[in-house]
């Protein structure tokens, strides 16, 4: 296929919104790669990634008559993506297995508390953070916040660095048994931070 050739994105809606099954294939080829890429490094399950990625789709071909081709694809399909995992991890919440394992995931793999600007106007967040005991609550914002390393906070209060993993893992399992926005701001922003970096 010459460049020449090669549809347009609005010619390719245009002929999605018409039941073209091919400018369909074109669309998912061009975009499911990265959007599924992001899905795993925030779902950390291939399996759940190609859930979502496979719903996502499936919807752009339900709704194809509703798609403005005058309107880039890219922030409708991330937008779509965003509400999903949303939804997902709305429905993960109902469920107190589900939610245990999922936290696990994301906090082996990422710091809710990165963008201090979206963090310190939840007032929520912190009133449950100061409930901590003081040991723990140093603990806690040293790693989480300051984003030192458990050697660091180790040598900074003198205590072990096996002592520090405590602290995190009880301050973690206090925070998701009293902040029930925990896991869903975590996620939120982290979908945010997902999609539209």
């Amino acid at each position: 296929m010459t460049a020449a050739s090669i549809p347009s994105e609005k010619e390719l809606l245009l002929r999605l919104q018409e039941g073209d099954y091919g400018a369909f294939e074109i669309i998912y080829h061009k975009h499911s790669r990265a959007i599924g890429q992001r899905l795993f490094r925030l779902l950390k399950s291939w399996e759940l990634a190609e859930d979502i990625l496979q719903e996502l789709f499936i919807k752009i071909w339900n709704n194809r008559g509703t798609i403005n081709p005058d309107k880039p694809l890219e922030a409708y399909l991330y937008r779509l993506t965003s509400n999903l995992v949303n939804d997902y991890f709305r429905s993960v919440s109902k469920n107190r297995r589900l939610a245990e394992e999922l936290w696990h995931r994301i906090s082996e793999a990422y710091n809710p508390f990165e963008d201090m600007s979206a963090v310190e106007s939840d007032k929520e967040l912190f009133r449950s953070i100061e409930k901590l005991p003081e040991q723990r609550k140093k603990v806690f914002l040293l790693c989480k916040i300051e984003k030192k390393s458990y050697a660091e906070v180790s040598r900074m209060l003198h205590i072990s660095e096996a002592a520090v993993n405590d602290h995190i893992t009880k301050a973690n399992r206090f925070l998701k048994a009293h902040y029930n926005k925990a896991i869903p701001y975590a996620v939120a922003f982290f979908c945010q931070s997902l999609f539209w970096q």
